[in-house]
């Protein structure tokens, strides 16, 4: 009988313990299934990845898949290429063209590119440019390695020449808006009444946008106060950058915007500026002068050089970085805003009021000249002995083809010596301070503040030699897009007979008869000679900016490269 009853109060004791884990299980299992109801459509998990793709491919072989957390911000629409500004987490890493591709499709065909380029905007952020999208065809991006038919989720896309698309906050807490789409004439102040910019974090959300005057208008440029919101930065890091447009009052609305306004300079009041004499140009796929141009500028006094990049697709990137690597002060910032040379220096100038106490605005195929052999901190000295002097003006001779067929290997300066007898037009050293808050400039100079003038230099003690009419196989690299914004494409049938252009050569890319001798009224060798004096390597005679032979043969295969891969 005990062995019985121990048997049977052992039994009776594991059924209650049983039943109650099964009514545990139950209670629990019903509050899970609960809440998942409850919160249906709220609850999204979200897995990241830590590793990158390339070692995620080679763990999970061919089943990568899209990343939830990357996404097209915006994208603008130009003639000859689409631009994709990325959003994504800072903790990703940052793509290459080569992870990249440009999807291209209409009606179930489609094609595939990887990017011309991939920048880093002044942000952080990345922005992705594809190839000119054919007629017909939708564009679209994804990263190669996903084996998923997927693309990157799309924000809005905007047409380039109805945007606001850069802003700067200056020195005195004004907001400096880029706009393309105003049409206000050149070199004309406009009613700052008929606009206002408009600040937030979504222009959808009408009710939380702030409002703000306008101080100046004029050419593609407004600039307004800065809400004392947008300077202190936002509450909370979910809101993101502030964006700032123009709102065109009496009907017209408000212009879309991919600007983030940004500070890119330090407040200079009492601070020695690092250097005295820096050079700022807008260029495109210059990588085959830009080492002559910095080297020889270099040893006239130039210290600093802004590289404004407008597309290029060349090496010029790898050979900014060079130039750095040989202990040269080069930055690039890239700019593709197309016909926008105006705004660029503008922004130039800006970005260097910090930094330099003079800037000189020249192209890559333009060089100071000075015959005495004095230095370009010397010249800037005496012609500004008063503090009311804000600019001084270089005139400029126009070098021709000086008889020359083929590019000449020891750069132009050794190169072309036959030029036009008159100088044409000038170019411009500012100093930063003496801008007029417009900003308004014509290229060639500035509009200056009350109380500043400007000093013309004689020819005879600093002139630009501007090797404007190259050969022809440079030459005609000038049909593609003229920078200026009020300057006519010399393709189009406009304004033909203008000094912008080529005397007698129309507006198609072909060659003319005998132009190697054209353009070629007085032979002048000053420049060279000098060069050939200052800057040639004894042992290796040669310049020093001419490159080694397998440098040269490395830069033809690239260009090959890139002519294959369009």
């Amino acid at each position: 009988m005990q062995v019985r009853r121990k048997f049977v109060g052992s039994s009776g004791g594991a059924s209650w313990r049983t039943f109650f884990w099964f009514v545990v299980l139950f209670v629990f299992s019903f509050v899970l299934f609960s809440t998942m109801f409850v919160f249906k459509g709220k609850f999204r998990p979200m897995v990241r990845s830590t590793i990158n793709f390339s070692t995620a491919r080679a763990v999970l072989g061919e089943s990568l898949t899209p990343s939830p957390v990357v996404s097209i911000r915006e994208s603008v629409k130009l003639p000859e290429q689409t631009l994709f500004f990325l959003k994504y987490p800072q903790s990703l890493r940052l793509f290459t063209k080569n992870d990249l591709l440009c999807v291209f499709s209409n009606d179930g065909d489609s094609s595939k590119k990887h990017p011309t380029a991939v920048d880093i905007d002044k942000h952080g952020g990345q922005i992705v440019r594809c190839p000119e999208t054919p007629r017909g065809y939708t564009l679209s991006l994804a990263v190669s390695r996903w084996t998923m038919d997927d693309h990157f989720p799309s924000g809005p896309t905007h047409r380039w020449d109805w945007l606001v698309y850069d802003a700067v906050i200056d020195y005195d807490n004004t907001t400096v808006v880029f706009v393309k789409g105003l049409n206000l004439r050149p070199g004309r102040v406009a009613d700052v009444s008929r606009y206002e910019c408009v600040y937030g974090w979504d222009f959808a959300k009408r009710n939380r946008l702030i409002r703000s005057k306008v101080i100046s208008a004029a050419q593609e440029i407004i600039r307004c106060r800065t809400p004392l919101a947008v300077l202190d930065g936002p509450k909370s890091a979910a809101h993101g950058p502030v964006k700032v447009s123009v709102r065109i009052k009496g009907g017209h609305g408000m212009l879309p915007s991919i600007a983030q306004p940004g500070r890119i300079i330090i407040n200079p009041v009492n601070r020695k500026k690092p250097f005295e004499n820096c050079v700022c140009t807008m260029t495109r796929n210059a990588a085959a002068v830009l080492r002559e141009w910095v080297m020889y500028h270099a040893g006239i006094g130039v210290q600093r050089w802004f590289i404004y990049d407008n597309n290029s697709d060349d090496d010029i990137i790898a050979e900014i970085k060079d130039l750095e690597n040989r202990g040269y002060n080069v930055s690039r910032h890239f700019w593709p805003w197309i016909k926008t040379q105006e705004a660029g220096f503008s922004n130039c100038a800006i970005r260097a009021r910090s930094d330099c106490d003079w800037i000189a605005f020249i192209d890559v195929d333009e060089f100071f000249y000075i015959p005495s052999n004095q230095t370009l901190t010397n010249i800037i000295k005496n012609y500004t002995i008063s503090d009311q002097i804000g600019e001084i003006r270089t005139p400029c001779h126009s070098f021709g083809p000086s008889g020359l067929r083929n590019r000449p290997k020891d750069g132009v300066t050794a190169g072309y010596t036959c030029r036009m007898v008159l100088p044409e037009r000038h170019k411009s050293i500012l100093r930063p301070e003496s801008m007029n808050e417009t900003l308004i400039n014509v290229v060639h100079h500035f509009h200056l503040r009350d109380g500043f003038t400007f000093a013309d230099v004689d020819k005879d003690v600093m002139v630009i030699n501007h090797y404007k009419y190259q050969v022809w196989e440079v030459f005609k690299e000038k049909f593609y897009r003229r920078v200026a914004t009020y300057v006519a494409d010399w393709q189009n049938e406009e304004n033909v007979g203008s000094r912008d252009r080529a005397p007698g050569l129309g507006t198609r890319p072909v060659e003319p008869p005998n132009w190697a001798k054209r353009f070629c009224e007085v032979r002048d060798t000053g420049l060279r000679d000098q060069v050939l004096g200052m800057f040639k390597d004894s042992k290796r005679q040669r310049l020093v900016w001419e490159k080694e032979d397998n440098e040269v043969s490395l830069l033809a295969r690239n260009r090959i490269a890139r002519k294959i891969n369009k």
